[in-house]
Formats: structure tokens, C-alpha cells, sequence
């Protein structure tokens, strides 16, 4: 019996080996197409980056050879030929160019608002860029309708926007336009305990309320 199980034992363990060796020989080329597809699938991601990366230092070094430029003219000039790949470079072309529009001679401010305005309600853009548009066309005049103004103005000083602090104190300079001096004061001392304030504009913010005659800190 011990030589019969032995016999049978080794027939099965042939008999398993060729299975295994017939299943290598049918699908043994699946893991090396893994391999492959691994493979090639990093090298592809890392190429993308590496083309992505040139393309963005290759618009940024177009951007700061541009702005170089001698006069505002030569800027807006050189800013017009850039052409932008992605939407991000777009909006961010859009804004210099909007910039360039409302300094110097020779600008367009009403066409760099309209600009400004057009960016603010894309929806396809980083919201920094949207809100930085949007607070620079409230720098540059606004949209013409107070209420509509005033509407843009608690959107861009709502909690956690980027650019809070700033369109707090547009609001602060508005409501001192509107004949609100009390409002101005009361939004340029929010101004002076915020700690998101920077120290610029905490010293702009202290000087409007001397110059209104009203004490830094409430009595």
C-alpha cells in the first residue's frame, strides 16, 4: 500500500504540474501586459506633468516679459498677443489685461469693468481669480446700479472670501459717500480688530477715522 500511495501521489503531483504549466503557457502573458500597462501608465502621467509644468513656466516667463515692457502701452500691447491655454491662464491674462485698461494713458476703463464683470461671473475659473475681478471692478467704479453694488460687496466681504477685509473697507468708503458716517466708522473699527487686517490697510482704516473726527476705539 505504501508504494501504491507514493506511485499515485506522484502521478497527481504531474498531473498538477502540467496543469499549472499548460495555465502559464495560455495566460502567462497577463501579468506582463499588467506590467506593461503599469509601466507605461507612469511614464505617461509623469510626461503629462513634466508638459503641463513647461507649458505654465513657459506662460509665466511670456507674462513677466510682457509686464516688463517700458510703458503701459508696450505692456497692454504685449499682454494682447498672449494667447492662453487653459482657463485658469485666461482669467488670469484677463485680469492684467483689465489692469493695464484702467492705468495710464490711453486706457479703456470702461471696457476693462465690462472685462472684470464678465470674469467675476465665470464659472470655470478659480474663485480667487472670480472675486479678485469682481473687488477690482468695485475699485474701478463699480457696476453703475448702487444696489446691485452693494449686493457685490457683501458677497466678497462674506466670511472666508479671499479678499474680505478689502471689500469691508469698500463698503466702509461707500457708506461715507452715502452720507453713513456712522456705518463707516462702525465698519472701518471691525477693520482695526480683525487679525486678518494687514498693517496697510489697519493704518488706512485708523487715519479715515481720525479724519472723521471719530475716536480709533469706541467710548
Amino acid at each position: 500500500m505504501s508504494n501504491t500511495d507514493s506511485f499515485i501521489d506522484e502521478v497527481s503531483e504531474e498531473v498538477r504540474r502540467d496543469r499549472l504549466y499548460a495555465l502559464l503557457r495560455r495566460w502567462g502573458w497577463l501579468p506582463a501586459l499588467a506590467i506593461v500597462v503599469i509601466v507605461g501608465g507612469a511614464g505617461w502621467s509623469e510626461w503629462t506633468k513634466a508638459r503641463e509644468a513647461e507649458k505654465a513656466r513657459a506662460f509665466g516667463d511670456s507674462l513677466l516679459t510682457a509686464l516688463g515692457r517700458e510703458d503701459m502701452e508696450a505692456r497692454r500691447g504685449a499682454l494682447a498677443e498672449l494667447e492662453a491655454t487653459d482657463p485658469q491662464e485666461a482669467a488670469l491674462l484677463s485680469l492684467l489685461l483689465a489692469t493695464a485698461a484702467l492705468n495710464g494713458e490711453g486706457g479703456d476703463p470702461a471696457a476693462a469693468r465690462e472685462e472684470l464683470l464678465g470674469l467675476a461671473d465665470a464659472t470655470d475659473v478659480d474663485a480667487t481669480y472670480r472675486h479678485l475681478a469682481l473687488l477690482k471692478a468695485m475699485l474701478a467704479g463699480g457696476t453703475g446700479d448702487a444696489a446691485r453694488d452693494g449686493l457685490l460687496l457683501e458677497e466678497l466681504s462674506a466670511p472666508g472670501a479671499p479678499f474680505r477685509t478689502l471689500a469691508v473697507e469698500q463698503q466702509a468708503l461707500r457708506a461715507l459717500a452715502a452720507g453713513d458716517k456712522g456705518t463707516a466708522v462702525t465698519l472701518l473699527r471691525a477693520l482695526l480688530d480683525d487679525a486678518e487686517t494687514t498693517q496697510d490697510l489697519r493704518r488706512r482704516a485708523r487715519q479715515l477715522i481720525v479724519a472723521l473726527g471719530a475716536e480709533v476705539e469706541p467710548a
